[in-house]
């Protein structure tokens, strides 16, 4: 795969085989709950939001096993509950996201991935917008290496990318490429990305890179 295929892909199977063996098992989650977060307007059962709620902080070290298994749990009961056999309909799209929760809180990243991968069209998560997902995670880095200054990594910049995280308010990368520049960052991939129209996740590749993350 060349870069240029690599920027304008819109299924995100190639591009997940092409760079899973460089991506740490933190990226490739963030990525599933990432899609599977797009799947929720199926429903605000608190059991599924809490299953990508909890994955999410697995990734960054901040859930225990115990926890997964609890949230693990509780999807596979409503699951059960809502899964129908055949075509999708209202009730069985219930199923669906249900069953994406109890996958995402399996421990081996990379059949989480395909898990949700397998369910993502049916739930409406349509390739281009996964690969568009996949590539605000990844960035440029498959290709050519991104070099950080430490002297763009000043305490405000350090601060908005931490709101951006916590909060994934996206809406304040612009303000992130702004502190970025301030601090004597030119580097168009870095600023482009920032101010470009997404779409973004938590796990975005120059957030990731200011606060240290990989």
């Amino acid at each position: 795969m060349t870069e240029a295929e690599w920027a304008v892909a819109t299924n995100p199977g190639p591009l997940l085989a092409f760079a899973r063996d460089g991506l740490s098992d933190r990226k490739l989650r963030l990525f599933a709950c990432a899609v599977l977060r797009r799947m929720l307007r199926f429903t605000d059962l608190q059991h599924v939001g809490f299953a990508v709620a909890v994955s999410e902080r697995f990734a960054d070290g901040e859930a225990a096993s115990e926890e997964m298994r609890e949230a693990e749990t509780a999807a596979s009961m409503l699951w059960s509950e809502f899964h129908l056999p055949g075509p999708v309909s209202a009730k069985s799209s219930l199923g669906l996201v249900a069953g994406g929760a109890r996958q995402i809180t399996r421990r081996n990243a990379v059949k989480v991935v395909w898990e949700i991968e397998n369910i993502a069209d049916l739930g409406g998560v349509r390739g281009h917008l996964r690969s568009s997902l996949f590539r605000d995670i990844v960035g440029p880095l498959p290709f050519r290496p991104v070099t950080f200054s430490p002297a763009w990594l000043t305490s405000a910049a350090v601060g908005i990318a931490t709101g951006i995280y916590d909060d994934r308010a996206f809406d304040r990368l612009p303000i992130l490429a702004d502190a970025l520049q301030d601090a004597g960052c030119e580097d168009a991939d870095i600023l482009a990305h920032c101010r470009g129209d997404g779409p973004h996740a938590r796990g975005c590749w120059v957030v990731d890179r200011v606060l240290g993350k990989e």
